[in-house]
């Protein structure tokens, strides 16, 4: 039984490379997919090679800052229900946050130049 089942593996991944081979060989380059979009223009580097590393330390932040939004949002809705203990823990939990922006500050992270 082993036996049936690689034999039908092998001519399975033989007709597959066949498909494969042949389709390059007989497709040409794409040229649609190598061509800017709209522009005309031919690209003269990569396009995520314009991006510096630095902005990605930003957009992790902005992103971290932002979510936290999602966590305040409901939280204002529900403070007057829960009294002190909820303003305690948004302090809290604002104090943390407050402990990461000046980490990423000092780290360089919000250095737009």
């Amino acid at each position: 039984m082993f036996e049936t089942v690689a034999w039908v593996l092998a001519i399975w991944a033989i007709t597959v490379a066949v498909v494969y081979s042949a389709n390059r060989v007989v497709s040409g380059p794409p040229a649609l997919t190598r061509l800017p979009f709209q522009s005309g223009w031919l690209p003269e580097e990569h396009a995520l090679s314009r991006y510096h590393a630095r902005w990605y330390a930003a957009t992790l932040v902005f992103l971290a800052f932002d979510v936290e939004m999602l966590f305040m949002y409901p939280w204002a809705v529900v403070v007057a229900e829960l009294g002190v203990s909820a303003i305690v823990e948004m302090f809290v939990f604002l104090a943390a946050l407050f402990v990461a922006v000046v980490w990423a500050w000092r780290e360089g992270a919000l250095r737009w130049a």
